[in-house]
């Protein structure tokens, strides 16, 4: 197992302001990067710095990936049913399942770092139930705001029509209260 980065080992303000610096320079000129890390204290070498740069640019490209992706999507297939968050809590609780029955084989991990990692994961499927009630509450208000948008057409067309015949204003006010359940 490779030793911890240095840079795992920093203090949070620390490690946030190295990764603005790393942000700042554009993820380059490692070289003056290297002296401003001495300069404030760091006790890191190039290789590290520039190891963690390069697995922090991935993971903020990957974020802008997919970011310019759910956009393209949103923009091409409009989703009002909410189908797509749906497909996606539904993948990550399987994903959180698989790692918790694996956190479960863990033999060789001290007992309270497994039940560290099973906190965290319990933490997670938690959120992920959570996201997915609210979406089903959400998908529910959306199909009952349609309902009753269709419902208000169908009277007033109604009315409307019944208009036209001579229906009363009391007969009028009967249908819509009936129609929308008022």
């Amino acid at each position: 197992m490779p030793k911890p980065s240095l840079v795992d080992s920093l203090e949070p303000e620390q490690r946030a302001a190295f990764e603005r610096e790393l942000n700042r320079r554009n993820f380059a000129d490692y070289d003056g990067l290297v002296g401003w890390l001495d300069a404030n204290g760091f006790e890191i070498s190039r290789s590290s710095a520039y190891r963690h740069g390069a697995k922090l640019k991935r993971r903020i490209q990957a974020v802008k990936n997919s970011t310019e992706a759910a956009r393209m999507i949103a923009e091409a297939a409009p989703d009002d049913s909410d189908l797509r968050s749906a497909a996606v809590i539904s993948l990550v609780q399987s994903e959180l399942f698989d790692v918790m029955v694996s956190l479960q084989d863990l033999n060789e991990a001290e007992p309270a770092e497994r039940v560290g990692l099973l906190k965290e994961a319990a933490k997670s499927v938690l959120d992920m139930t959570r996201a997915s009630v609210l979406q089903k509450k959400l998908a529910q208000d959306v199909r009952a705001a349609i309902r009753l948008e269709a419902r208000a057409e169908a009277a007033e067309d109604l009315t409307q029509g019944l208009k036209n015949d001579g229906i009363s204003e009391a007969l009028e006010a009967s249908i819509k209260r009936i129609l929308l359940g008022k």
